[in-house]
């Protein structure tokens, strides 16, 4: 017991006594500073005494369970002026009384930053590198980046309040010099740069004495990245910070937060942005190796995947967007995309296993169950199916469809071709019903271009075939002429569509120019007239039993082709002598399919032609992604082409820069512009949702004549419009026919009062 006391009597005294030392830090520091003061005490504590340091883990080990992980994240980005000050002070510049250049003395008060002062901070930096003038101006630039912040203006803070144009003059330059300045102070090359040579300089002494220059400039201009809404001073802001992203190797928990910021902005921007966040994105992988392309290729395919639920004609350009920049990132170390590719790849092909398994699972037990029980695995089927047929899936199975193309030479992706062309295979027979033709169409697109770009034979012409033999193709349209369909904005149509002439004649179309993309990949093949006997056969019996004139010139019109083609190779077959298993035969015909002269070949560019007019008079007038027209998709801006300039030639940048900007300006017109905002993205969401609920997978049976089908769908949009439309007609004839009740009644009434 007395030990205990004695315990208790010491730890209320070195209690006081620290709370005696931190009176004055607690009123002059912001919590933040505060917490970490706590830990060191409590490092001190344990070296001094350490059997009180044991007894607090006995009896309070709350008090020393601390948790600084918080503490040093924010630390890494909340950089105080007390880090720049640490250098000599004759060296500091004099800020209430400054001399420009022709000898005038400018006076202003201690916390105004004026024109003049950093007019003076500038010139000398220019002339001689005046370490003072850097350190002023960076202490500018951090009270610029934080202007407007709740905590911004401590009394600490040296300078509070500055103008408009001398925020302006301050950001364009630090964002424009002080790449150069800082690789002039750490004698380092003027441009690029590798992991390797931050490690390098990291024990110098010029690194240690002007490291928290490096710090001060890339965690500020963060802070002020997360204040910024307009798109154009972000875009122009990250090409600037481009140039110094090398030096994010010194400092993991910056390189961690500025991924995340980049990998919003290259997911959800607008105009540029999404470029320049990728290319600053591609230079840290390159850069910094390992330590941030694993973390960058799965960020960007969480960002493909929110960008991919929902799908329209105003959304298919940036998603395709975001699958090249993809593509091109795998580029930068492909031995590690490999095994990304192979995760991602192995759970598209675990999701299509079990909704396979769903599906066999209801067909064993229809037949022994009663209709209760039916319902119940239906609505587990269609859960398991949601998986498969939706946006996501599909968007997946096309990213890494063109990952293979992209890299199908290589021999860390080749591999994978096999695999995906399993899983695309699945997904197109999941459900072969009519609905479900336009995601058939997309998978055997997908089947075409790894055939194309691998060299490697397909089975493509059986999927194809299958659906010239549904039910709805030969039945005559009852649905009338219906509206031209965009299958690559669609998964399924509806019931009604089903009818209509045009989705008979898209569907036909589509199969022929798909049948004739798979043939023309073999036309110079010794085995064609092999390859393409089924064909042949089963698209006669199509011509045969269709009464529609129209089909039949298109089918007998690719016949032709086919055996003009047949007759081509076997022209060919004749004046050759090695078997067909010599390796020989895959070189046989090289520079005819090299020059494109066969008649299937010829055929399949006159059906692009055909194809790319229909898509055109399919697409809107005009395209909007964000806040311009779709440049990132082809066309490169000026300001962009001119990045590797390190003059900085960014003649827009500073347009928007010089416009009168602070972070706290005129709130009131904030606002209003966020109201706007977030009205137009309710609009968008509810967009949104009335087409995804369109390409719902709602049924499972396996069968065309789905009419009369156990599990009723949610109507479409066509068959909503004419319900719609049902109830507003009795409601105009009721208005009619009051009128006309009305009318009667006056009648009436006029013939009584004249009788």
């Amino acid at each position: 017991m007395g030990t205990k006391n004695k315990a208790s009597k010491n730890l209320s005294k070195k209690s006081s006594g620290v709370e005696e030392n931190t009176d004055e830090v607690m009123t002059k520091s912001s919590t933040k500073q505060n917490a970490m003061s706590h830990v060191d005490q409590l490092k001190r504590l344990q070296e001094k005494d350490p059997e009180f340091y044991q007894f607090l883990q006995e009896h309070d080990k709350e008090l020393l369970e601390f948790d600084d992980e918080d503490i040093d994240d924010d630390a890494e980005t909340e950089i105080d002026g007390d880090e720049i000050e640490e250098a000599d002070e004759g060296d500091e510049f004099d800020t209430e009384q400054l001399v420009h250049a022709d000898g005038k003395e400018v006076k202003s008060s201690t916390n105004v930053i004026t024109s003049a002062m950093v007019d003076s901070w500038c010139d000398s930096i220019h002339e001689n590198r005046n370490s003072g003038a850097i350190r002023s101006l960076m202490r500018a630039f951090r009270t610029a980046c934080h202007y407007g912040d709740d905590a911004g203006e401590d009394a600490k803070s040296k300078w509070s309040t500055m103008s408009s144009s001398v925020f302006n003059k301050i950001m364009l330059f630090v964002l424009k010099e002080m790449d150069g300045i800082l690789r002039g102070l750490l004698k380092l090359p003027t441009s690029g740069g590798q992991k390797q040579m931050i490690k390098d300089i990291s024990n110098t002494k010029r690194w240690k004495s002007n490291n928290h220059l490096v710090k001060s400039y890339l965690g500020n201009a963060l802070h002020v990245l997360n204040q910024m809404t307009d798109t154009e001073m972000i875009s122009f802001t990250l090409r600037r910070l481009r140039f110094s992203s090398v030096f994010l190797a010194a400092f993991p928990v910056l390189l961690r937060k500025y991924m995340k910021v980049l990998l919003h902005f290259w997911g959800t921007g607008g105009g540029a942005l999404p470029v320049v966040s990728f290319l600053f994105l591609r230079d840290l992988c390159m850069q910094l190796g390992s330590d941030c392309i694993d973390e960058c290729i799965r960020g960007m395919y969480k960002a493909y995947l929110l960008n991919c639920q929902f799908m329209s004609a105003t959304k298919l350009q940036h998603i395709q967007f975001l699958g090249n920049c993809f593509v091109e990132l795998l580029r930068v170390d492909l031995p590690n995309a490999y095994q990304h590719a192979f995760v991602f790849i192995r759970q598209l092909a675990m999701i299509l296993r079990e909704a396979h398994s769903g599906g066999t699972k209801i067909k064993k037990s229809s037949q022994k169950t009663n209709q209760s029980s039916k319902e119940a695995h239906n609505t587990k089927a269609k859960e398991s199916f949601l998986k498969v047929y939706q946006w996501k899936y599909i968007h997946c199975l096309e990213l890494w469809t063109a990952a293979i193309c992209a890299y199908s030479s290589e021999p860390d992706f080749r591999p994978l071709a096999y695999p995906l062309t399993q899983i695309i295979s699945g997904a197109a027979r999941l459900v072969p019903t009519a609905r479900y033709f336009p995601l058939r169409l997309r998978c055997i697109k997908m089947l075409n271009r790894i055939a194309a770009s691998t060299n490697s034979f397909v089975p493509v012409s059986t999927l194809l075939l299958d659906m010239l033999e549904i039910k709805e193709l030969h039945r005559p349209p009852t649905g009338g002429v219906g509206k031209a369909i965009d299958f690559r904005t669609v998964l399924r149509v509806s019931k009604l569509t089903l009818k209509t002439r045009a989705f008979q004649e898209a569907c036909v179309l589509s199969v022929v120019e798909e049948l004739a993309e798979h043939l023309a990949q073999w036309s110079y093949s010794v085995a064609f007239f092999e390859l393409s006997f089924v064909p042949v056969v089963r698209l006669r019996n199509f011509c045969k039993s269709t009464n529609v004139e129209r089909f039949r010139r298109e089918i007998r019109q690719i016949i032709r082709e086919i055996e003009a083609n047949s007759e081509y190779t076997n022209k060919k077959r004749t004046t050759i002598s090695f078997l067909p298993n010599d390796p020989a035969a895959e070189s046989c015909l090289e520079d005819d399919k090299n020059a494109g002269v066969s008649p299937l070949s010829k055929y399949v560019a006159m059906l692009r032609q055909r194809a790319q007019q229909r898509n055109d008079s399919l697409k809107e007038s005009s395209v909007l992604v964000g806040q311009n027209s779709a440049i990132f998709g082809g066309k490169i801006t000026e300001s962009d082409e001119d990045d590797d300039d390190d003059d900085g030639k960014d003649s827009k940048g500073d347009a928007v820069f010089s416009s009168s900007w602070l972070p706290a300006g005129n709130t009131k017109a904030e606002q209003s512009t966020e109201e706007k905002q977030k009205k137009k993205k309710r609009k968008k969401e509810l967009q949104d949702e009335t087409a995804f609920d369109e390409d719902i997978v709602e049924d499972f049976i396996l069968s065309s004549d789905e009419d009369d089908g156990p599990m009723s769908d949610a109507p479409s949009d066509e068959e909503v419009s004419i319900k719609q439309k049902s109830s507003v007609e009795p409601s105009k004839k009721k208005g009619k026919s009051h009128g006309k009740k009305n009318r009667k009644r006056k009648r009436s009434k006029g013939v009584a009062s004249a009788a």
